[in-house]
């Protein structure tokens, strides 16, 4: 019930667009945009061409991120996000991170689900590309992200456990935890900094943990 509430009002928060047209994905674009695509499908009843054009900065005087829909090239609805826009078959759902998308994906009305396709031009449709040119390089490179992240998180709960014991009630309930690594600081900035382009690598393929990913937010 509760999640049939949560589409009902991200569906209505959504607002009718201008038709003004879409503008192109610029290279000096990558860290900033996110553009993706649904094809035309006449089985599936739609005659358009569908895009999603995100901007991951937020809006200038509210700092919202805003999602916006294109049909054929021209603004059809725009939303801050999370959202979801009603589209011929189905909805189109999205959803950002800090680092970038974590979900944009069509799931038509049987329930099943398909990520859009990124503009080849984008930092997502460049990975995209990688994987499949180069299956191998994008494994390792994928397992890589997920290892510092783990690292991240790993210190990140050893310095929280080691700061709640510290206080005094539980310290003298359960005794005082003692991190067993005790890391330089260059060392923890760099496991920062570490999760951090781990946690952008996976939003270029749209891959999100609440755990992993939110942990280096």
């Amino acid at each position: 019930m509760f999640q049939q509430w949560r589409r009902r009002r991200l569906v209505k928060r959504v607002k009718p667009g201008d038709g003004r047209p879409l503008k192109r994905f610029r290279w000096w674009q990558q860290l900033n945009r996110g553009l993706m695509y649904l094809r035309a499908d006449a089985a599936e009843g739609r005659v358009a061409e569908y895009a999603v054009d995100v901007g991951y900065l937020g809006d200038a005087q509210t700092g919202e991120v805003t999602a916006r829909l294109y049909a054929d090239g021209r603004l059809q609805a725009w939303s801050k996000t999370p959202v979801i826009f009603p589209v011929p078959g189905g909805t189109i759902e999205v959803a950002t991170s800090v680092f970038g998308l974590k979900r944009c994906h069509f799931v038509d009305q049987a329930g099943t689900e398909h990520q859009l396709v990124p503009d080849p031009k984008s930092a997502e449709g460049r990975r995209a590309r990688l994987e499949r040119h180069h299956p191998v390089v994008s494994r390792w490179v994928g397992v890589v992200a997920v290892v510092l992240l783990v690292l991240g998180l790993t210190q990140v709960l050893l310095q929280l456990a080691e700061q709640l014991t510290a206080i005094p009630p539980i310290a003298e309930g359960i005794g005082a935890f003692h991190s067993p690594v005790q890391l330089p600081l260059w060392v923890t900035i760099a496991l920062g900094v570490g999760a951090v382009v781990g946690s952008m690598e996976r939003a270029l393929r749209l891959r999100y943990h609440w755990l992993l990913d939110a942990a280096a937010s």
